[in-house]
């Protein structure tokens, strides 16, 4: 940026600094005012970071900051505020701008702050200002808890936020490019640290009991220092290379050897460039051109195998979603002095300060006291430190506290929430992406670690992985975990490096999982079956499964009193094992009744009379209540008439959920969707290994491998072995071979068998040539295997190819239920059963044919289709399913003469529709009853029919809030009604939302007492002491607004009280009224346990409805504190008084009024990281006094407040504004 379009106001600011005189820094009088408007034109910076990045053109803080703190270093005041503007600009840029901008003009701005950012971490790269911060660092930890001020523990802070962003700067891509062992910009900061003492405060805030709220910042210091290292690599730094990695760099160096040896002999066979005309033409037979006819290739044998029909075509442009995920960048590494230091740290942080970090980390992540996403530094220090802990000297004992079945249930959930996230945050796919991958690295090395404690010759130790191992084995989520991560794999959103270590943990756990089960014959696991059923809609009635015409059970009923006669005799027993409800059900015991009737109707229809007998009897005695199932004295011929009532009546009852058919068409959308319940039943059963592997054998999982196998010379050697072994296991344990039939493999197999370094690569040769012979084995007797090389297969296709095409539909276990044919026989009784029911006027055909058909088995849809394929229906509309209220569309006229008929008897109650619901003899609901009296014109419009509703007066039982509302609502009875009225449309659904919209458009003529209520009613809240909850309402209002403007939809959103006096408000009576005034929607049913923000509130009406409420406050309280002559002063000072007097009464303190001055601009996000500092709870009495004080002002000139100018007399002058903030100050009042 150039430095001649600076502000004028900003340059004038930075020259009043000071100036550096050779190597000394003279600071002007008002250094400490200048630094302090620095601070106020950051936060007041447009969205280009416009002052971020003239300061960063500038060099301020090279030039003039830094050398401020080096030399000024006991001037406290000087001091915190530099380092407070340091805190500022060393921010990152992603920070500033929310997120990496998408257009040229704003990702330009971002590209140049991240530039200014890097000269910055170039001119930290000094021992002499990391030496000032770690002595004033020391000298504040030296104070005692009770010496330690709140300016301290804020300046202790600030210096850690600075150290966090100066590492936090990423490098230059050239020193990206340096060779290794090579000190870039990081290393020299990380030296600047080492040399100045900084790590060994590091240590002791990590080691200190009595320093526990810095234990985020100290690990999230740790994981910016050693973000480019490898644990590994770290703990081999110093010592002889092992013959281990000697192995493996002679194995690339003759990988290398034997690619340079292939390309010179390709180059000896290759013929000159002269007379390339006359090299002959040749026919490759086999191959065709574009014709019909074979290739004819003109150039020379040795081009042949490069030929291809792709030659000269224009790749096919692949979209900017589909194109593979972005790689992390490669670690590099660092000087050798550097490593050497960071491997001593690493050493004494595993000793003394592993342990308890991690598990106070691990306590604050768990009680959510932590920030957005800080269990990845968790996650991070699980995987680094015990990666380290194994490579220098495996001691279990120093990473205890990680090496858990906790520790695994932490990781495991972390890892499910981040997947989970990942499909659903579309938006945000790849940085979900980014933390699963660091959480499946920590799991990765926590299996690791426990494979290492199984060679372990400490027998305590062994006794220890043993056990952890029994648990994580045992339980279903640890085994199902890679299984869901392979089948929701995605190549544009995860990149390589996570398939990678997906492979390589999934090949460790398989390969521990097969080792536990070798020596157990029968080892039991946990299972979980998720069982899925359908309930219909409340209110819908199923029709009935077994329907009887009053014929038949005439010619039923004569054998049933028959064996009922016999019971009575003694000639026939009762049984005795019967329970009329189910005590472990879900449904509650009065539920049952229904139940355990339709239960009997279904004996007596089962010809079990002695059974329904007895079930009546139980029955009697579990619902005695108003003799249902008859009085308790009755005699048998009583229950005899009873069981014969029971067996003629229509009962209800519930659908039957069917099975549906593979290939069949879905539902009409007209159907009403049924609601799916799941249930998890947890069981134990016995372990196969081979059944679990199983598992793997399917499309996904192998794809990935694929995926993984195609880069094979970029992968390392353990991880070709990783892919190997689990597609050995799919082609040779499972002899699913077939599964790697595809082009795609075979492409790479072609690859790999002519690379010339193949040598290298002798496990993947050898299989690759193992699963050629088996596909030419196959085509020798199945010639059309070469056309399923062009598809992924699944299991049931293998079987298929291998077996016979018509295996499946005559074997078992194809996999595809299938519906069973019709035999002669079926299909006579069919057709016997259709011509039987199809006069039945009134009834179910199909259910009537389902109920008596002897074939068990068969749906409903399978009986329609066959009807139809005889030719008995012509289509299967011909029987439709029936459907809620759809039999009762019209209103006949003696319909409409009962309604109108019970309307007038009604009319003076306070529930007319709900009477009128209650004796209407046709059953409708509620919205066609409200459109048809509105039709007939007995009512004007709906709130005539919405239920009155009658004030109890207060009691002397009620709480605080609610008699005083009570009292408040005495004062107006009309608002009591019309809220009732609200209320009650509420209830309705749908139609309050309406209603509360309308009041609130603009030009409506409700608008302006709609708003004096809402006035009133706050007015009322604040003197019952719900200040603080209405501006909590007022907030979450603005806010919605501010969100729908952005998104341009609206949805509803739920107000979530998150404090306590939130939550009591919410439940307050008259806090519930102004909500309902507002618009906001009360929780509909059961399953809503929050009040919502409906979508159909625009943000005018939100926005206009937030001022409603804070009208009141603004106007009512402050407008009276002065009159239109009174001073700053003495508004402050009755601002201060009315506070006052509200603390003594319990009442909140008024929220002060910002002095009104110039419009400024919004506040730049991230303006202040610092995180909020653990409050330190004192006990014994407080009193609390208020201040006003100059957020930028000496504590010495907090006491006095200067007078602000009148807003009215200001000038045209460009002062930075002047904010003013609230002190409250609690001392200990002495007993």
């Amino acid at each position: 940026m150039d430095l001649y379009m600076m502000n004028c106001e900003l340059l004038a600011t930075c020259s009043a600094l000071g100036y550096l005189e050779g190597d000394v820094y003279h600071k002007e009088p008002d250094c400490l005012e200048s630094v302090k408007d620095l601070i106020r034109y950051l936060r007041y910076e447009d969205e280009t970071r416009d002052v971020r990045q003239q300061l960063g053109a500038a060099q301020i803080l090279q030039n003039d900051l830094l050398p401020l703190i080096t030399q000024y270093l006991q001037d406290k005041l000087l001091f915190d505020a530099v380092v407070r503007l340091m805190v500022n600009l060393t921010q990152p840029a992603l920070l500033c701008f929310g997120k990496v901008p998408r257009d040229p003009g704003s990702r330009h701005c971002f590209l140049q702050v991240v530039s200014y950012l890097q000269a910055y971490k170039e001119a930290f790269a000094s021992a002499k200002v990391f030496g000032v911060l770690s002595e004033k660092l020391y000298d504040l930890l030296q104070l005692d808890w009770e010496q330690r001020q709140e300016e301290d523990n804020l300046l202790v802070e600030r210096i850690l936020l600075l150290v966090r962003n100066v590492l936090h700067i990423p490098a230059e891509p050239e020193e990206d490019k340096s060779v290794d062992d090579d000190a870039n910009t990081h290393d020299r900061v990380l030296w600047a640290i080492h040399v100045s003492g900084m790590d060994d405060l590091l240590k002791f805030l990590a080691s200190s009991s009595a320093e526990q709220q810095w234990s985020l910042h100290v690990l999230e210091i740790i994981s910016l220092m050693f973000r480019d290292q490898d644990p590994e690599q770290l703990a081999a730094t110093g010592q002889a290379r092992p013959a281990k990695e000697q192995a493996a760099d002679l194995m690339d160096l003759e990988v290398l050897r034997q690619g340079e040896l292939a390309e010179r002999r390709s180059r000896a066979f290759q013929r000159g460039s002269r007379h390339s005309r006359f090299g002959g033409s040749y026919v490759v037979q086999g191959l065709k051109s574009i014709g019909d006819r074979d290739l004819v290739f003109h150039k020379g044998l040795h081009n042949l195998k490069e030929h291809s029909h792709d030659l000269g075509k224009e790749p096919r442009r692949v979209p900017k979603r589909r194109q593979p995920a972005w790689e992390a960048e490669p670690r590099r590494r660092s000087a050798l002095n550097v490593r050497l230091f960071l491997r001593e740290f690493c050493g004494d942080f595993l000793e003394s300060c592993y342990n308890p970090l991690m598990r106070l980390v691990k306590d604050q992540l768990l009680q959510e006291k932590s920030q957005q996403h800080d269990e990845t530094y968790y996650l991070w220090a699980v995987a680094f430190f015990m990666a380290f802990n194994r490579g220098r000297h495996f001691r279990p004992e120093l990473v205890s506290e990680t090496v858990s079945v906790r520790a695994f249930h932490f990781i495991e959930q972390n890892l499910t929430a981040y997947y989970e996230a990942m499909l659903l945050d579309k938006q945000e796919a790849t940085s979900w992406a980014r933390r699963m991958h660091l959480a499946l690295k920590a799991y990765r090395e926590l299996l690791t670690t426990v494979q290492e404690m199984d060679r372990s010759p400490d027998e305590a130790v062994r006794d220890s992985s043993k056990i952890i191992k029994n648990n994580i084995f045992y339980l279903m989520e640890y085994r199902e975990l890679f299984l869901a991560l392979f089948r929701k794999f995605e190549e544009s959103r995860q990149p390589r490096s996570f398939l990678r270590d997906l492979v390589e943990t999934t090949h460790l756990f398989l390969k521990m999982l097969e080792a536990f089960c070798r020596g157990r014959n029968n080892l039991v696991v946990q299972s979980k079956r998720v069982r899925r059923k359908k309930q219909p809609r409340a209110g819908q009635a199923a029709p009935p499964a077994l329907l009887c015409v009053p014929q038949e059970l005439e010619e039923l009923w004569p054998s049933l009193a028959e064996q009922l006669s016999a019971c009575a005799q003694g000639a026939q027993p009762l049984p005795e094992d019967v329970i009329p409800f189910d005590a472990a059900s879900e449904t509650p015991v009065e539920e049952q009744r229904a139940e355990a009737m339709v239960r009997i109707q279904d004996s007596l229809l089962g010809r079990r009379a002695p059974a329904a007998l007895i079930l009546l009897r139980c029955a009697r005695e579990v619902w005695p209540k108003q003799d249902v199932f008859g009085s308790p004295q009755a005699a048998l011929e009583e229950e005899i008439q009873l069981l014969r009532q029971i067996l003629f009546a229509p009962l209800p009852r519930q659908a039957v959920p069917e099975v549906e058919e593979p290939g069949e068409e879905e539902e009409e959308e007209e159907e009403e969707v049924e609601e799916e319940l799941a249930s998890v039943q947890v069981s134990e059963k016995e372990f196969n290994f081979l059944d679990y592997l199983k598992r793997f054998a399917s499309g996904n999982v192998v794809k990935a491998y694929v995926l993984l196998l195609r880069g094979y010379r970029q992968n390392s050697a353990h991880t070709n072995h990783c892919v190997a072994k689990m597609l050995h296991r799919i082609a040779c344990d499972l002899k699913m071979e077939a599964l790697l039939f595809q082009l795609s493999v075979f492409c790479i197999f072609r690859r790999l068998l002519s690379d010339p370094s193949a040598a290298a690569y002798k496990e993947l040769v050898t299989f690759a040539k193992y699963i050629l012979g088996k596909f030419f084995a196959l085509a020798a007797t199945n010639k059309k295997v070469y056309v399923e090389l062009l598809f992924w297969k699944n299991t049931a296709t293998v079987r298929e190819m291998t077996e016979g095409y018509g295996s499946l539909q005559e074997g078992e276990s194809s996999g595809v239920r299938r519906a069973p044919k019709w035999t002669p026989q079926e299909e006579e009784e069919l057709r016997e059963l259709y011509l039987k029911y199809k006069g039945v006027e009134g009834a179910d055909v199909v259910g009537s044919i389902l109920a008596h058909l002897r074939a068990p088995g068969r749906t409903r849809k399978q009986i329609i289709k066959q009807l139809v394929r005889l030719g008995l229906a012509e289509s299967e509309r011909d029987f439709p399913r029936e459907r809620k209220g759809t039999r009762l569309v019209l209103w006949t006229e003696e319909q409409e003469l009962e309604l109108q008929r019970l309307f007038e008897e009604f009319q003076g109650a306070d529930d007319i529709l709900g009477n009128i619901m209650k004796h209407l003899t046709a059953k409708r609901s509620r919205a066609r009853v409200v459109e048809k009296l509105l039709s007939l014109g007995l009512v004007a419009e709906r709130k005539e029919l919405y239920k009155k509703r009658k004030r109890k007066p207060g009691l002397p039982g009620m709480s605080e809030d609610r008699s005083l509302w009570g009292a408040a609502g005495r004062e107006d009875s009309a608002e009591e009604e019309s809220d009732s009225d609200e209320e009650e449309a509420w209830e309705e659904g749908g139609s309050g939302d309406r209603a509360v919209e309308g009041h609130w458009e603009q030009g409506s003529e409700n608008q302006v007492a709609l708003e004096q209520d809402v006035q009133g009613l706050a007015r009322h809240l604040r003197q019952g002491g719900l200040a603080g909850s209405l501006l909590w309402l007022q907030n979450c209002l603005n806010r919605v607004a501010e969100d729908r403007e952005e998104d341009g939809t609206a949805q509803p959103v739920p107000l979530v009280p998150l404090l306590e006096e939130n939550e009591d408000a919410m439940e307050n009576q008259g806090f519930q009224k102004l909500l309902r005034k507002v618009g906001v929607r009360a929780p509909a049913n059961e399953q809503e346990s929050f009040w919502r923000i409906p979508a159909k509130l625009s943000p005018e009406q939100l926005r206009r409805a937030a001022a409603s409420i804070a009208q009141e406050e603004t106007e009512g309280e402050e407008g009276s504190l002065g009159g239109p002559d009174s001073g700053p002063e003495q508004r402050a000072q009755a601002l201060q008084t009315l506070r006052l007097a509200r603390r003594k009464r319990g009442a909140p303190a008024v929220p002060e009024k910002e002095t009104p001055g110039p419009k400024q601009p919004p506040v730049s996000p991230g303006a202040d990281l610092e995180r909020d500092p653990p409050v330190q709870s004192q006990l014994g009495p407080k009193r609390s006094r208020v201040i006003h004080s100059d957020d930028d002002e000496d504590p010495k000139s907090q006491a006095e407040v200067p007078a602000q100018p009148d807003p009215s007399s200001a000038g045209e002058g460009t002062q930075p504004p002047r904010w003013r903030k609230r002190l409250r100050i609690e001392e200990k009042e002495d007993d």
